[in-house]
């Protein structure tokens, strides 16, 4: 089934994103229902307890924020069905701002478990972001915008979102 809005739109709407953001949402599921009983012997206690809370409280409103700004923000599916790469907004500071809300939202409530433990699954889900996004949206997005693409892909994040600093060089 294809989710096209628009005769001649190039991109699908919402693509692999649902099955990506399932995914690494059943992660950190999996690690807050094993966190009372199977790893309880990673939850920190006074001072370590509240750090990690107040950057989980950091965190969501953070994920809830990028996510907002990419998905209505940015008028992004205007952008899709006009086939058109958008790179303003929050896409200036990061190239996946739905993605990395989500990412951060589940980050955040990780930390709220205050568990040592459920810091292994955050790499992971930075890995299976940074893979599937390589091999499928990249490659469509690159094969769509060639060298727009490219030059976009070169100043922007694809998960971390801040602005690169050039260098005097220029590369």
């Amino acid at each position: 089934m294809k989710n096209y809005t628009k005769e001649g739109q190039k991109l699908p709407l919402f693509g692999i994103g649902p099955y990506l953001i399932s995914g690494i949402s059943l992660l950190s599921i999996a690690g807050l229902i094993m966190s009372g009983n199977v790893l309880s012997s990673g939850i920190l206690e006074g001072v370590w307890a509240w750090i990690f809370r107040v950057l989980g409280i950091i965190f969501i409103p953070l994920g809830i924020f990028i996510w907002y700004m990419g998905a209505l923000g940015s008028k992004m599916d205007e952008h899709i069905e006009n086939n058109k790469l958008q790179t303003g907004g929050i896409y200036a500071w990061v190239r996946n701002p739905m993605y990395v809300g989500v990412w951060f939202i589940n980050i955040g409530l990780l930390l709220l478990w205050h568990n040592l433990w459920l810091l292994i699954p955050l790499p992971v889900q930075w890995l299976i972001l940074t893979v599937v996004l390589k091999n499928t949206e990249e490659k469509w997005l690159f094969d769509l915008y060639g060298a727009e693409y490219a030059a976009y892909k070169a100043k922007v994040n694809r998960l971390i979102p801040f602005k690169r600093i050039k260098n005097n060089s220029g590369k």
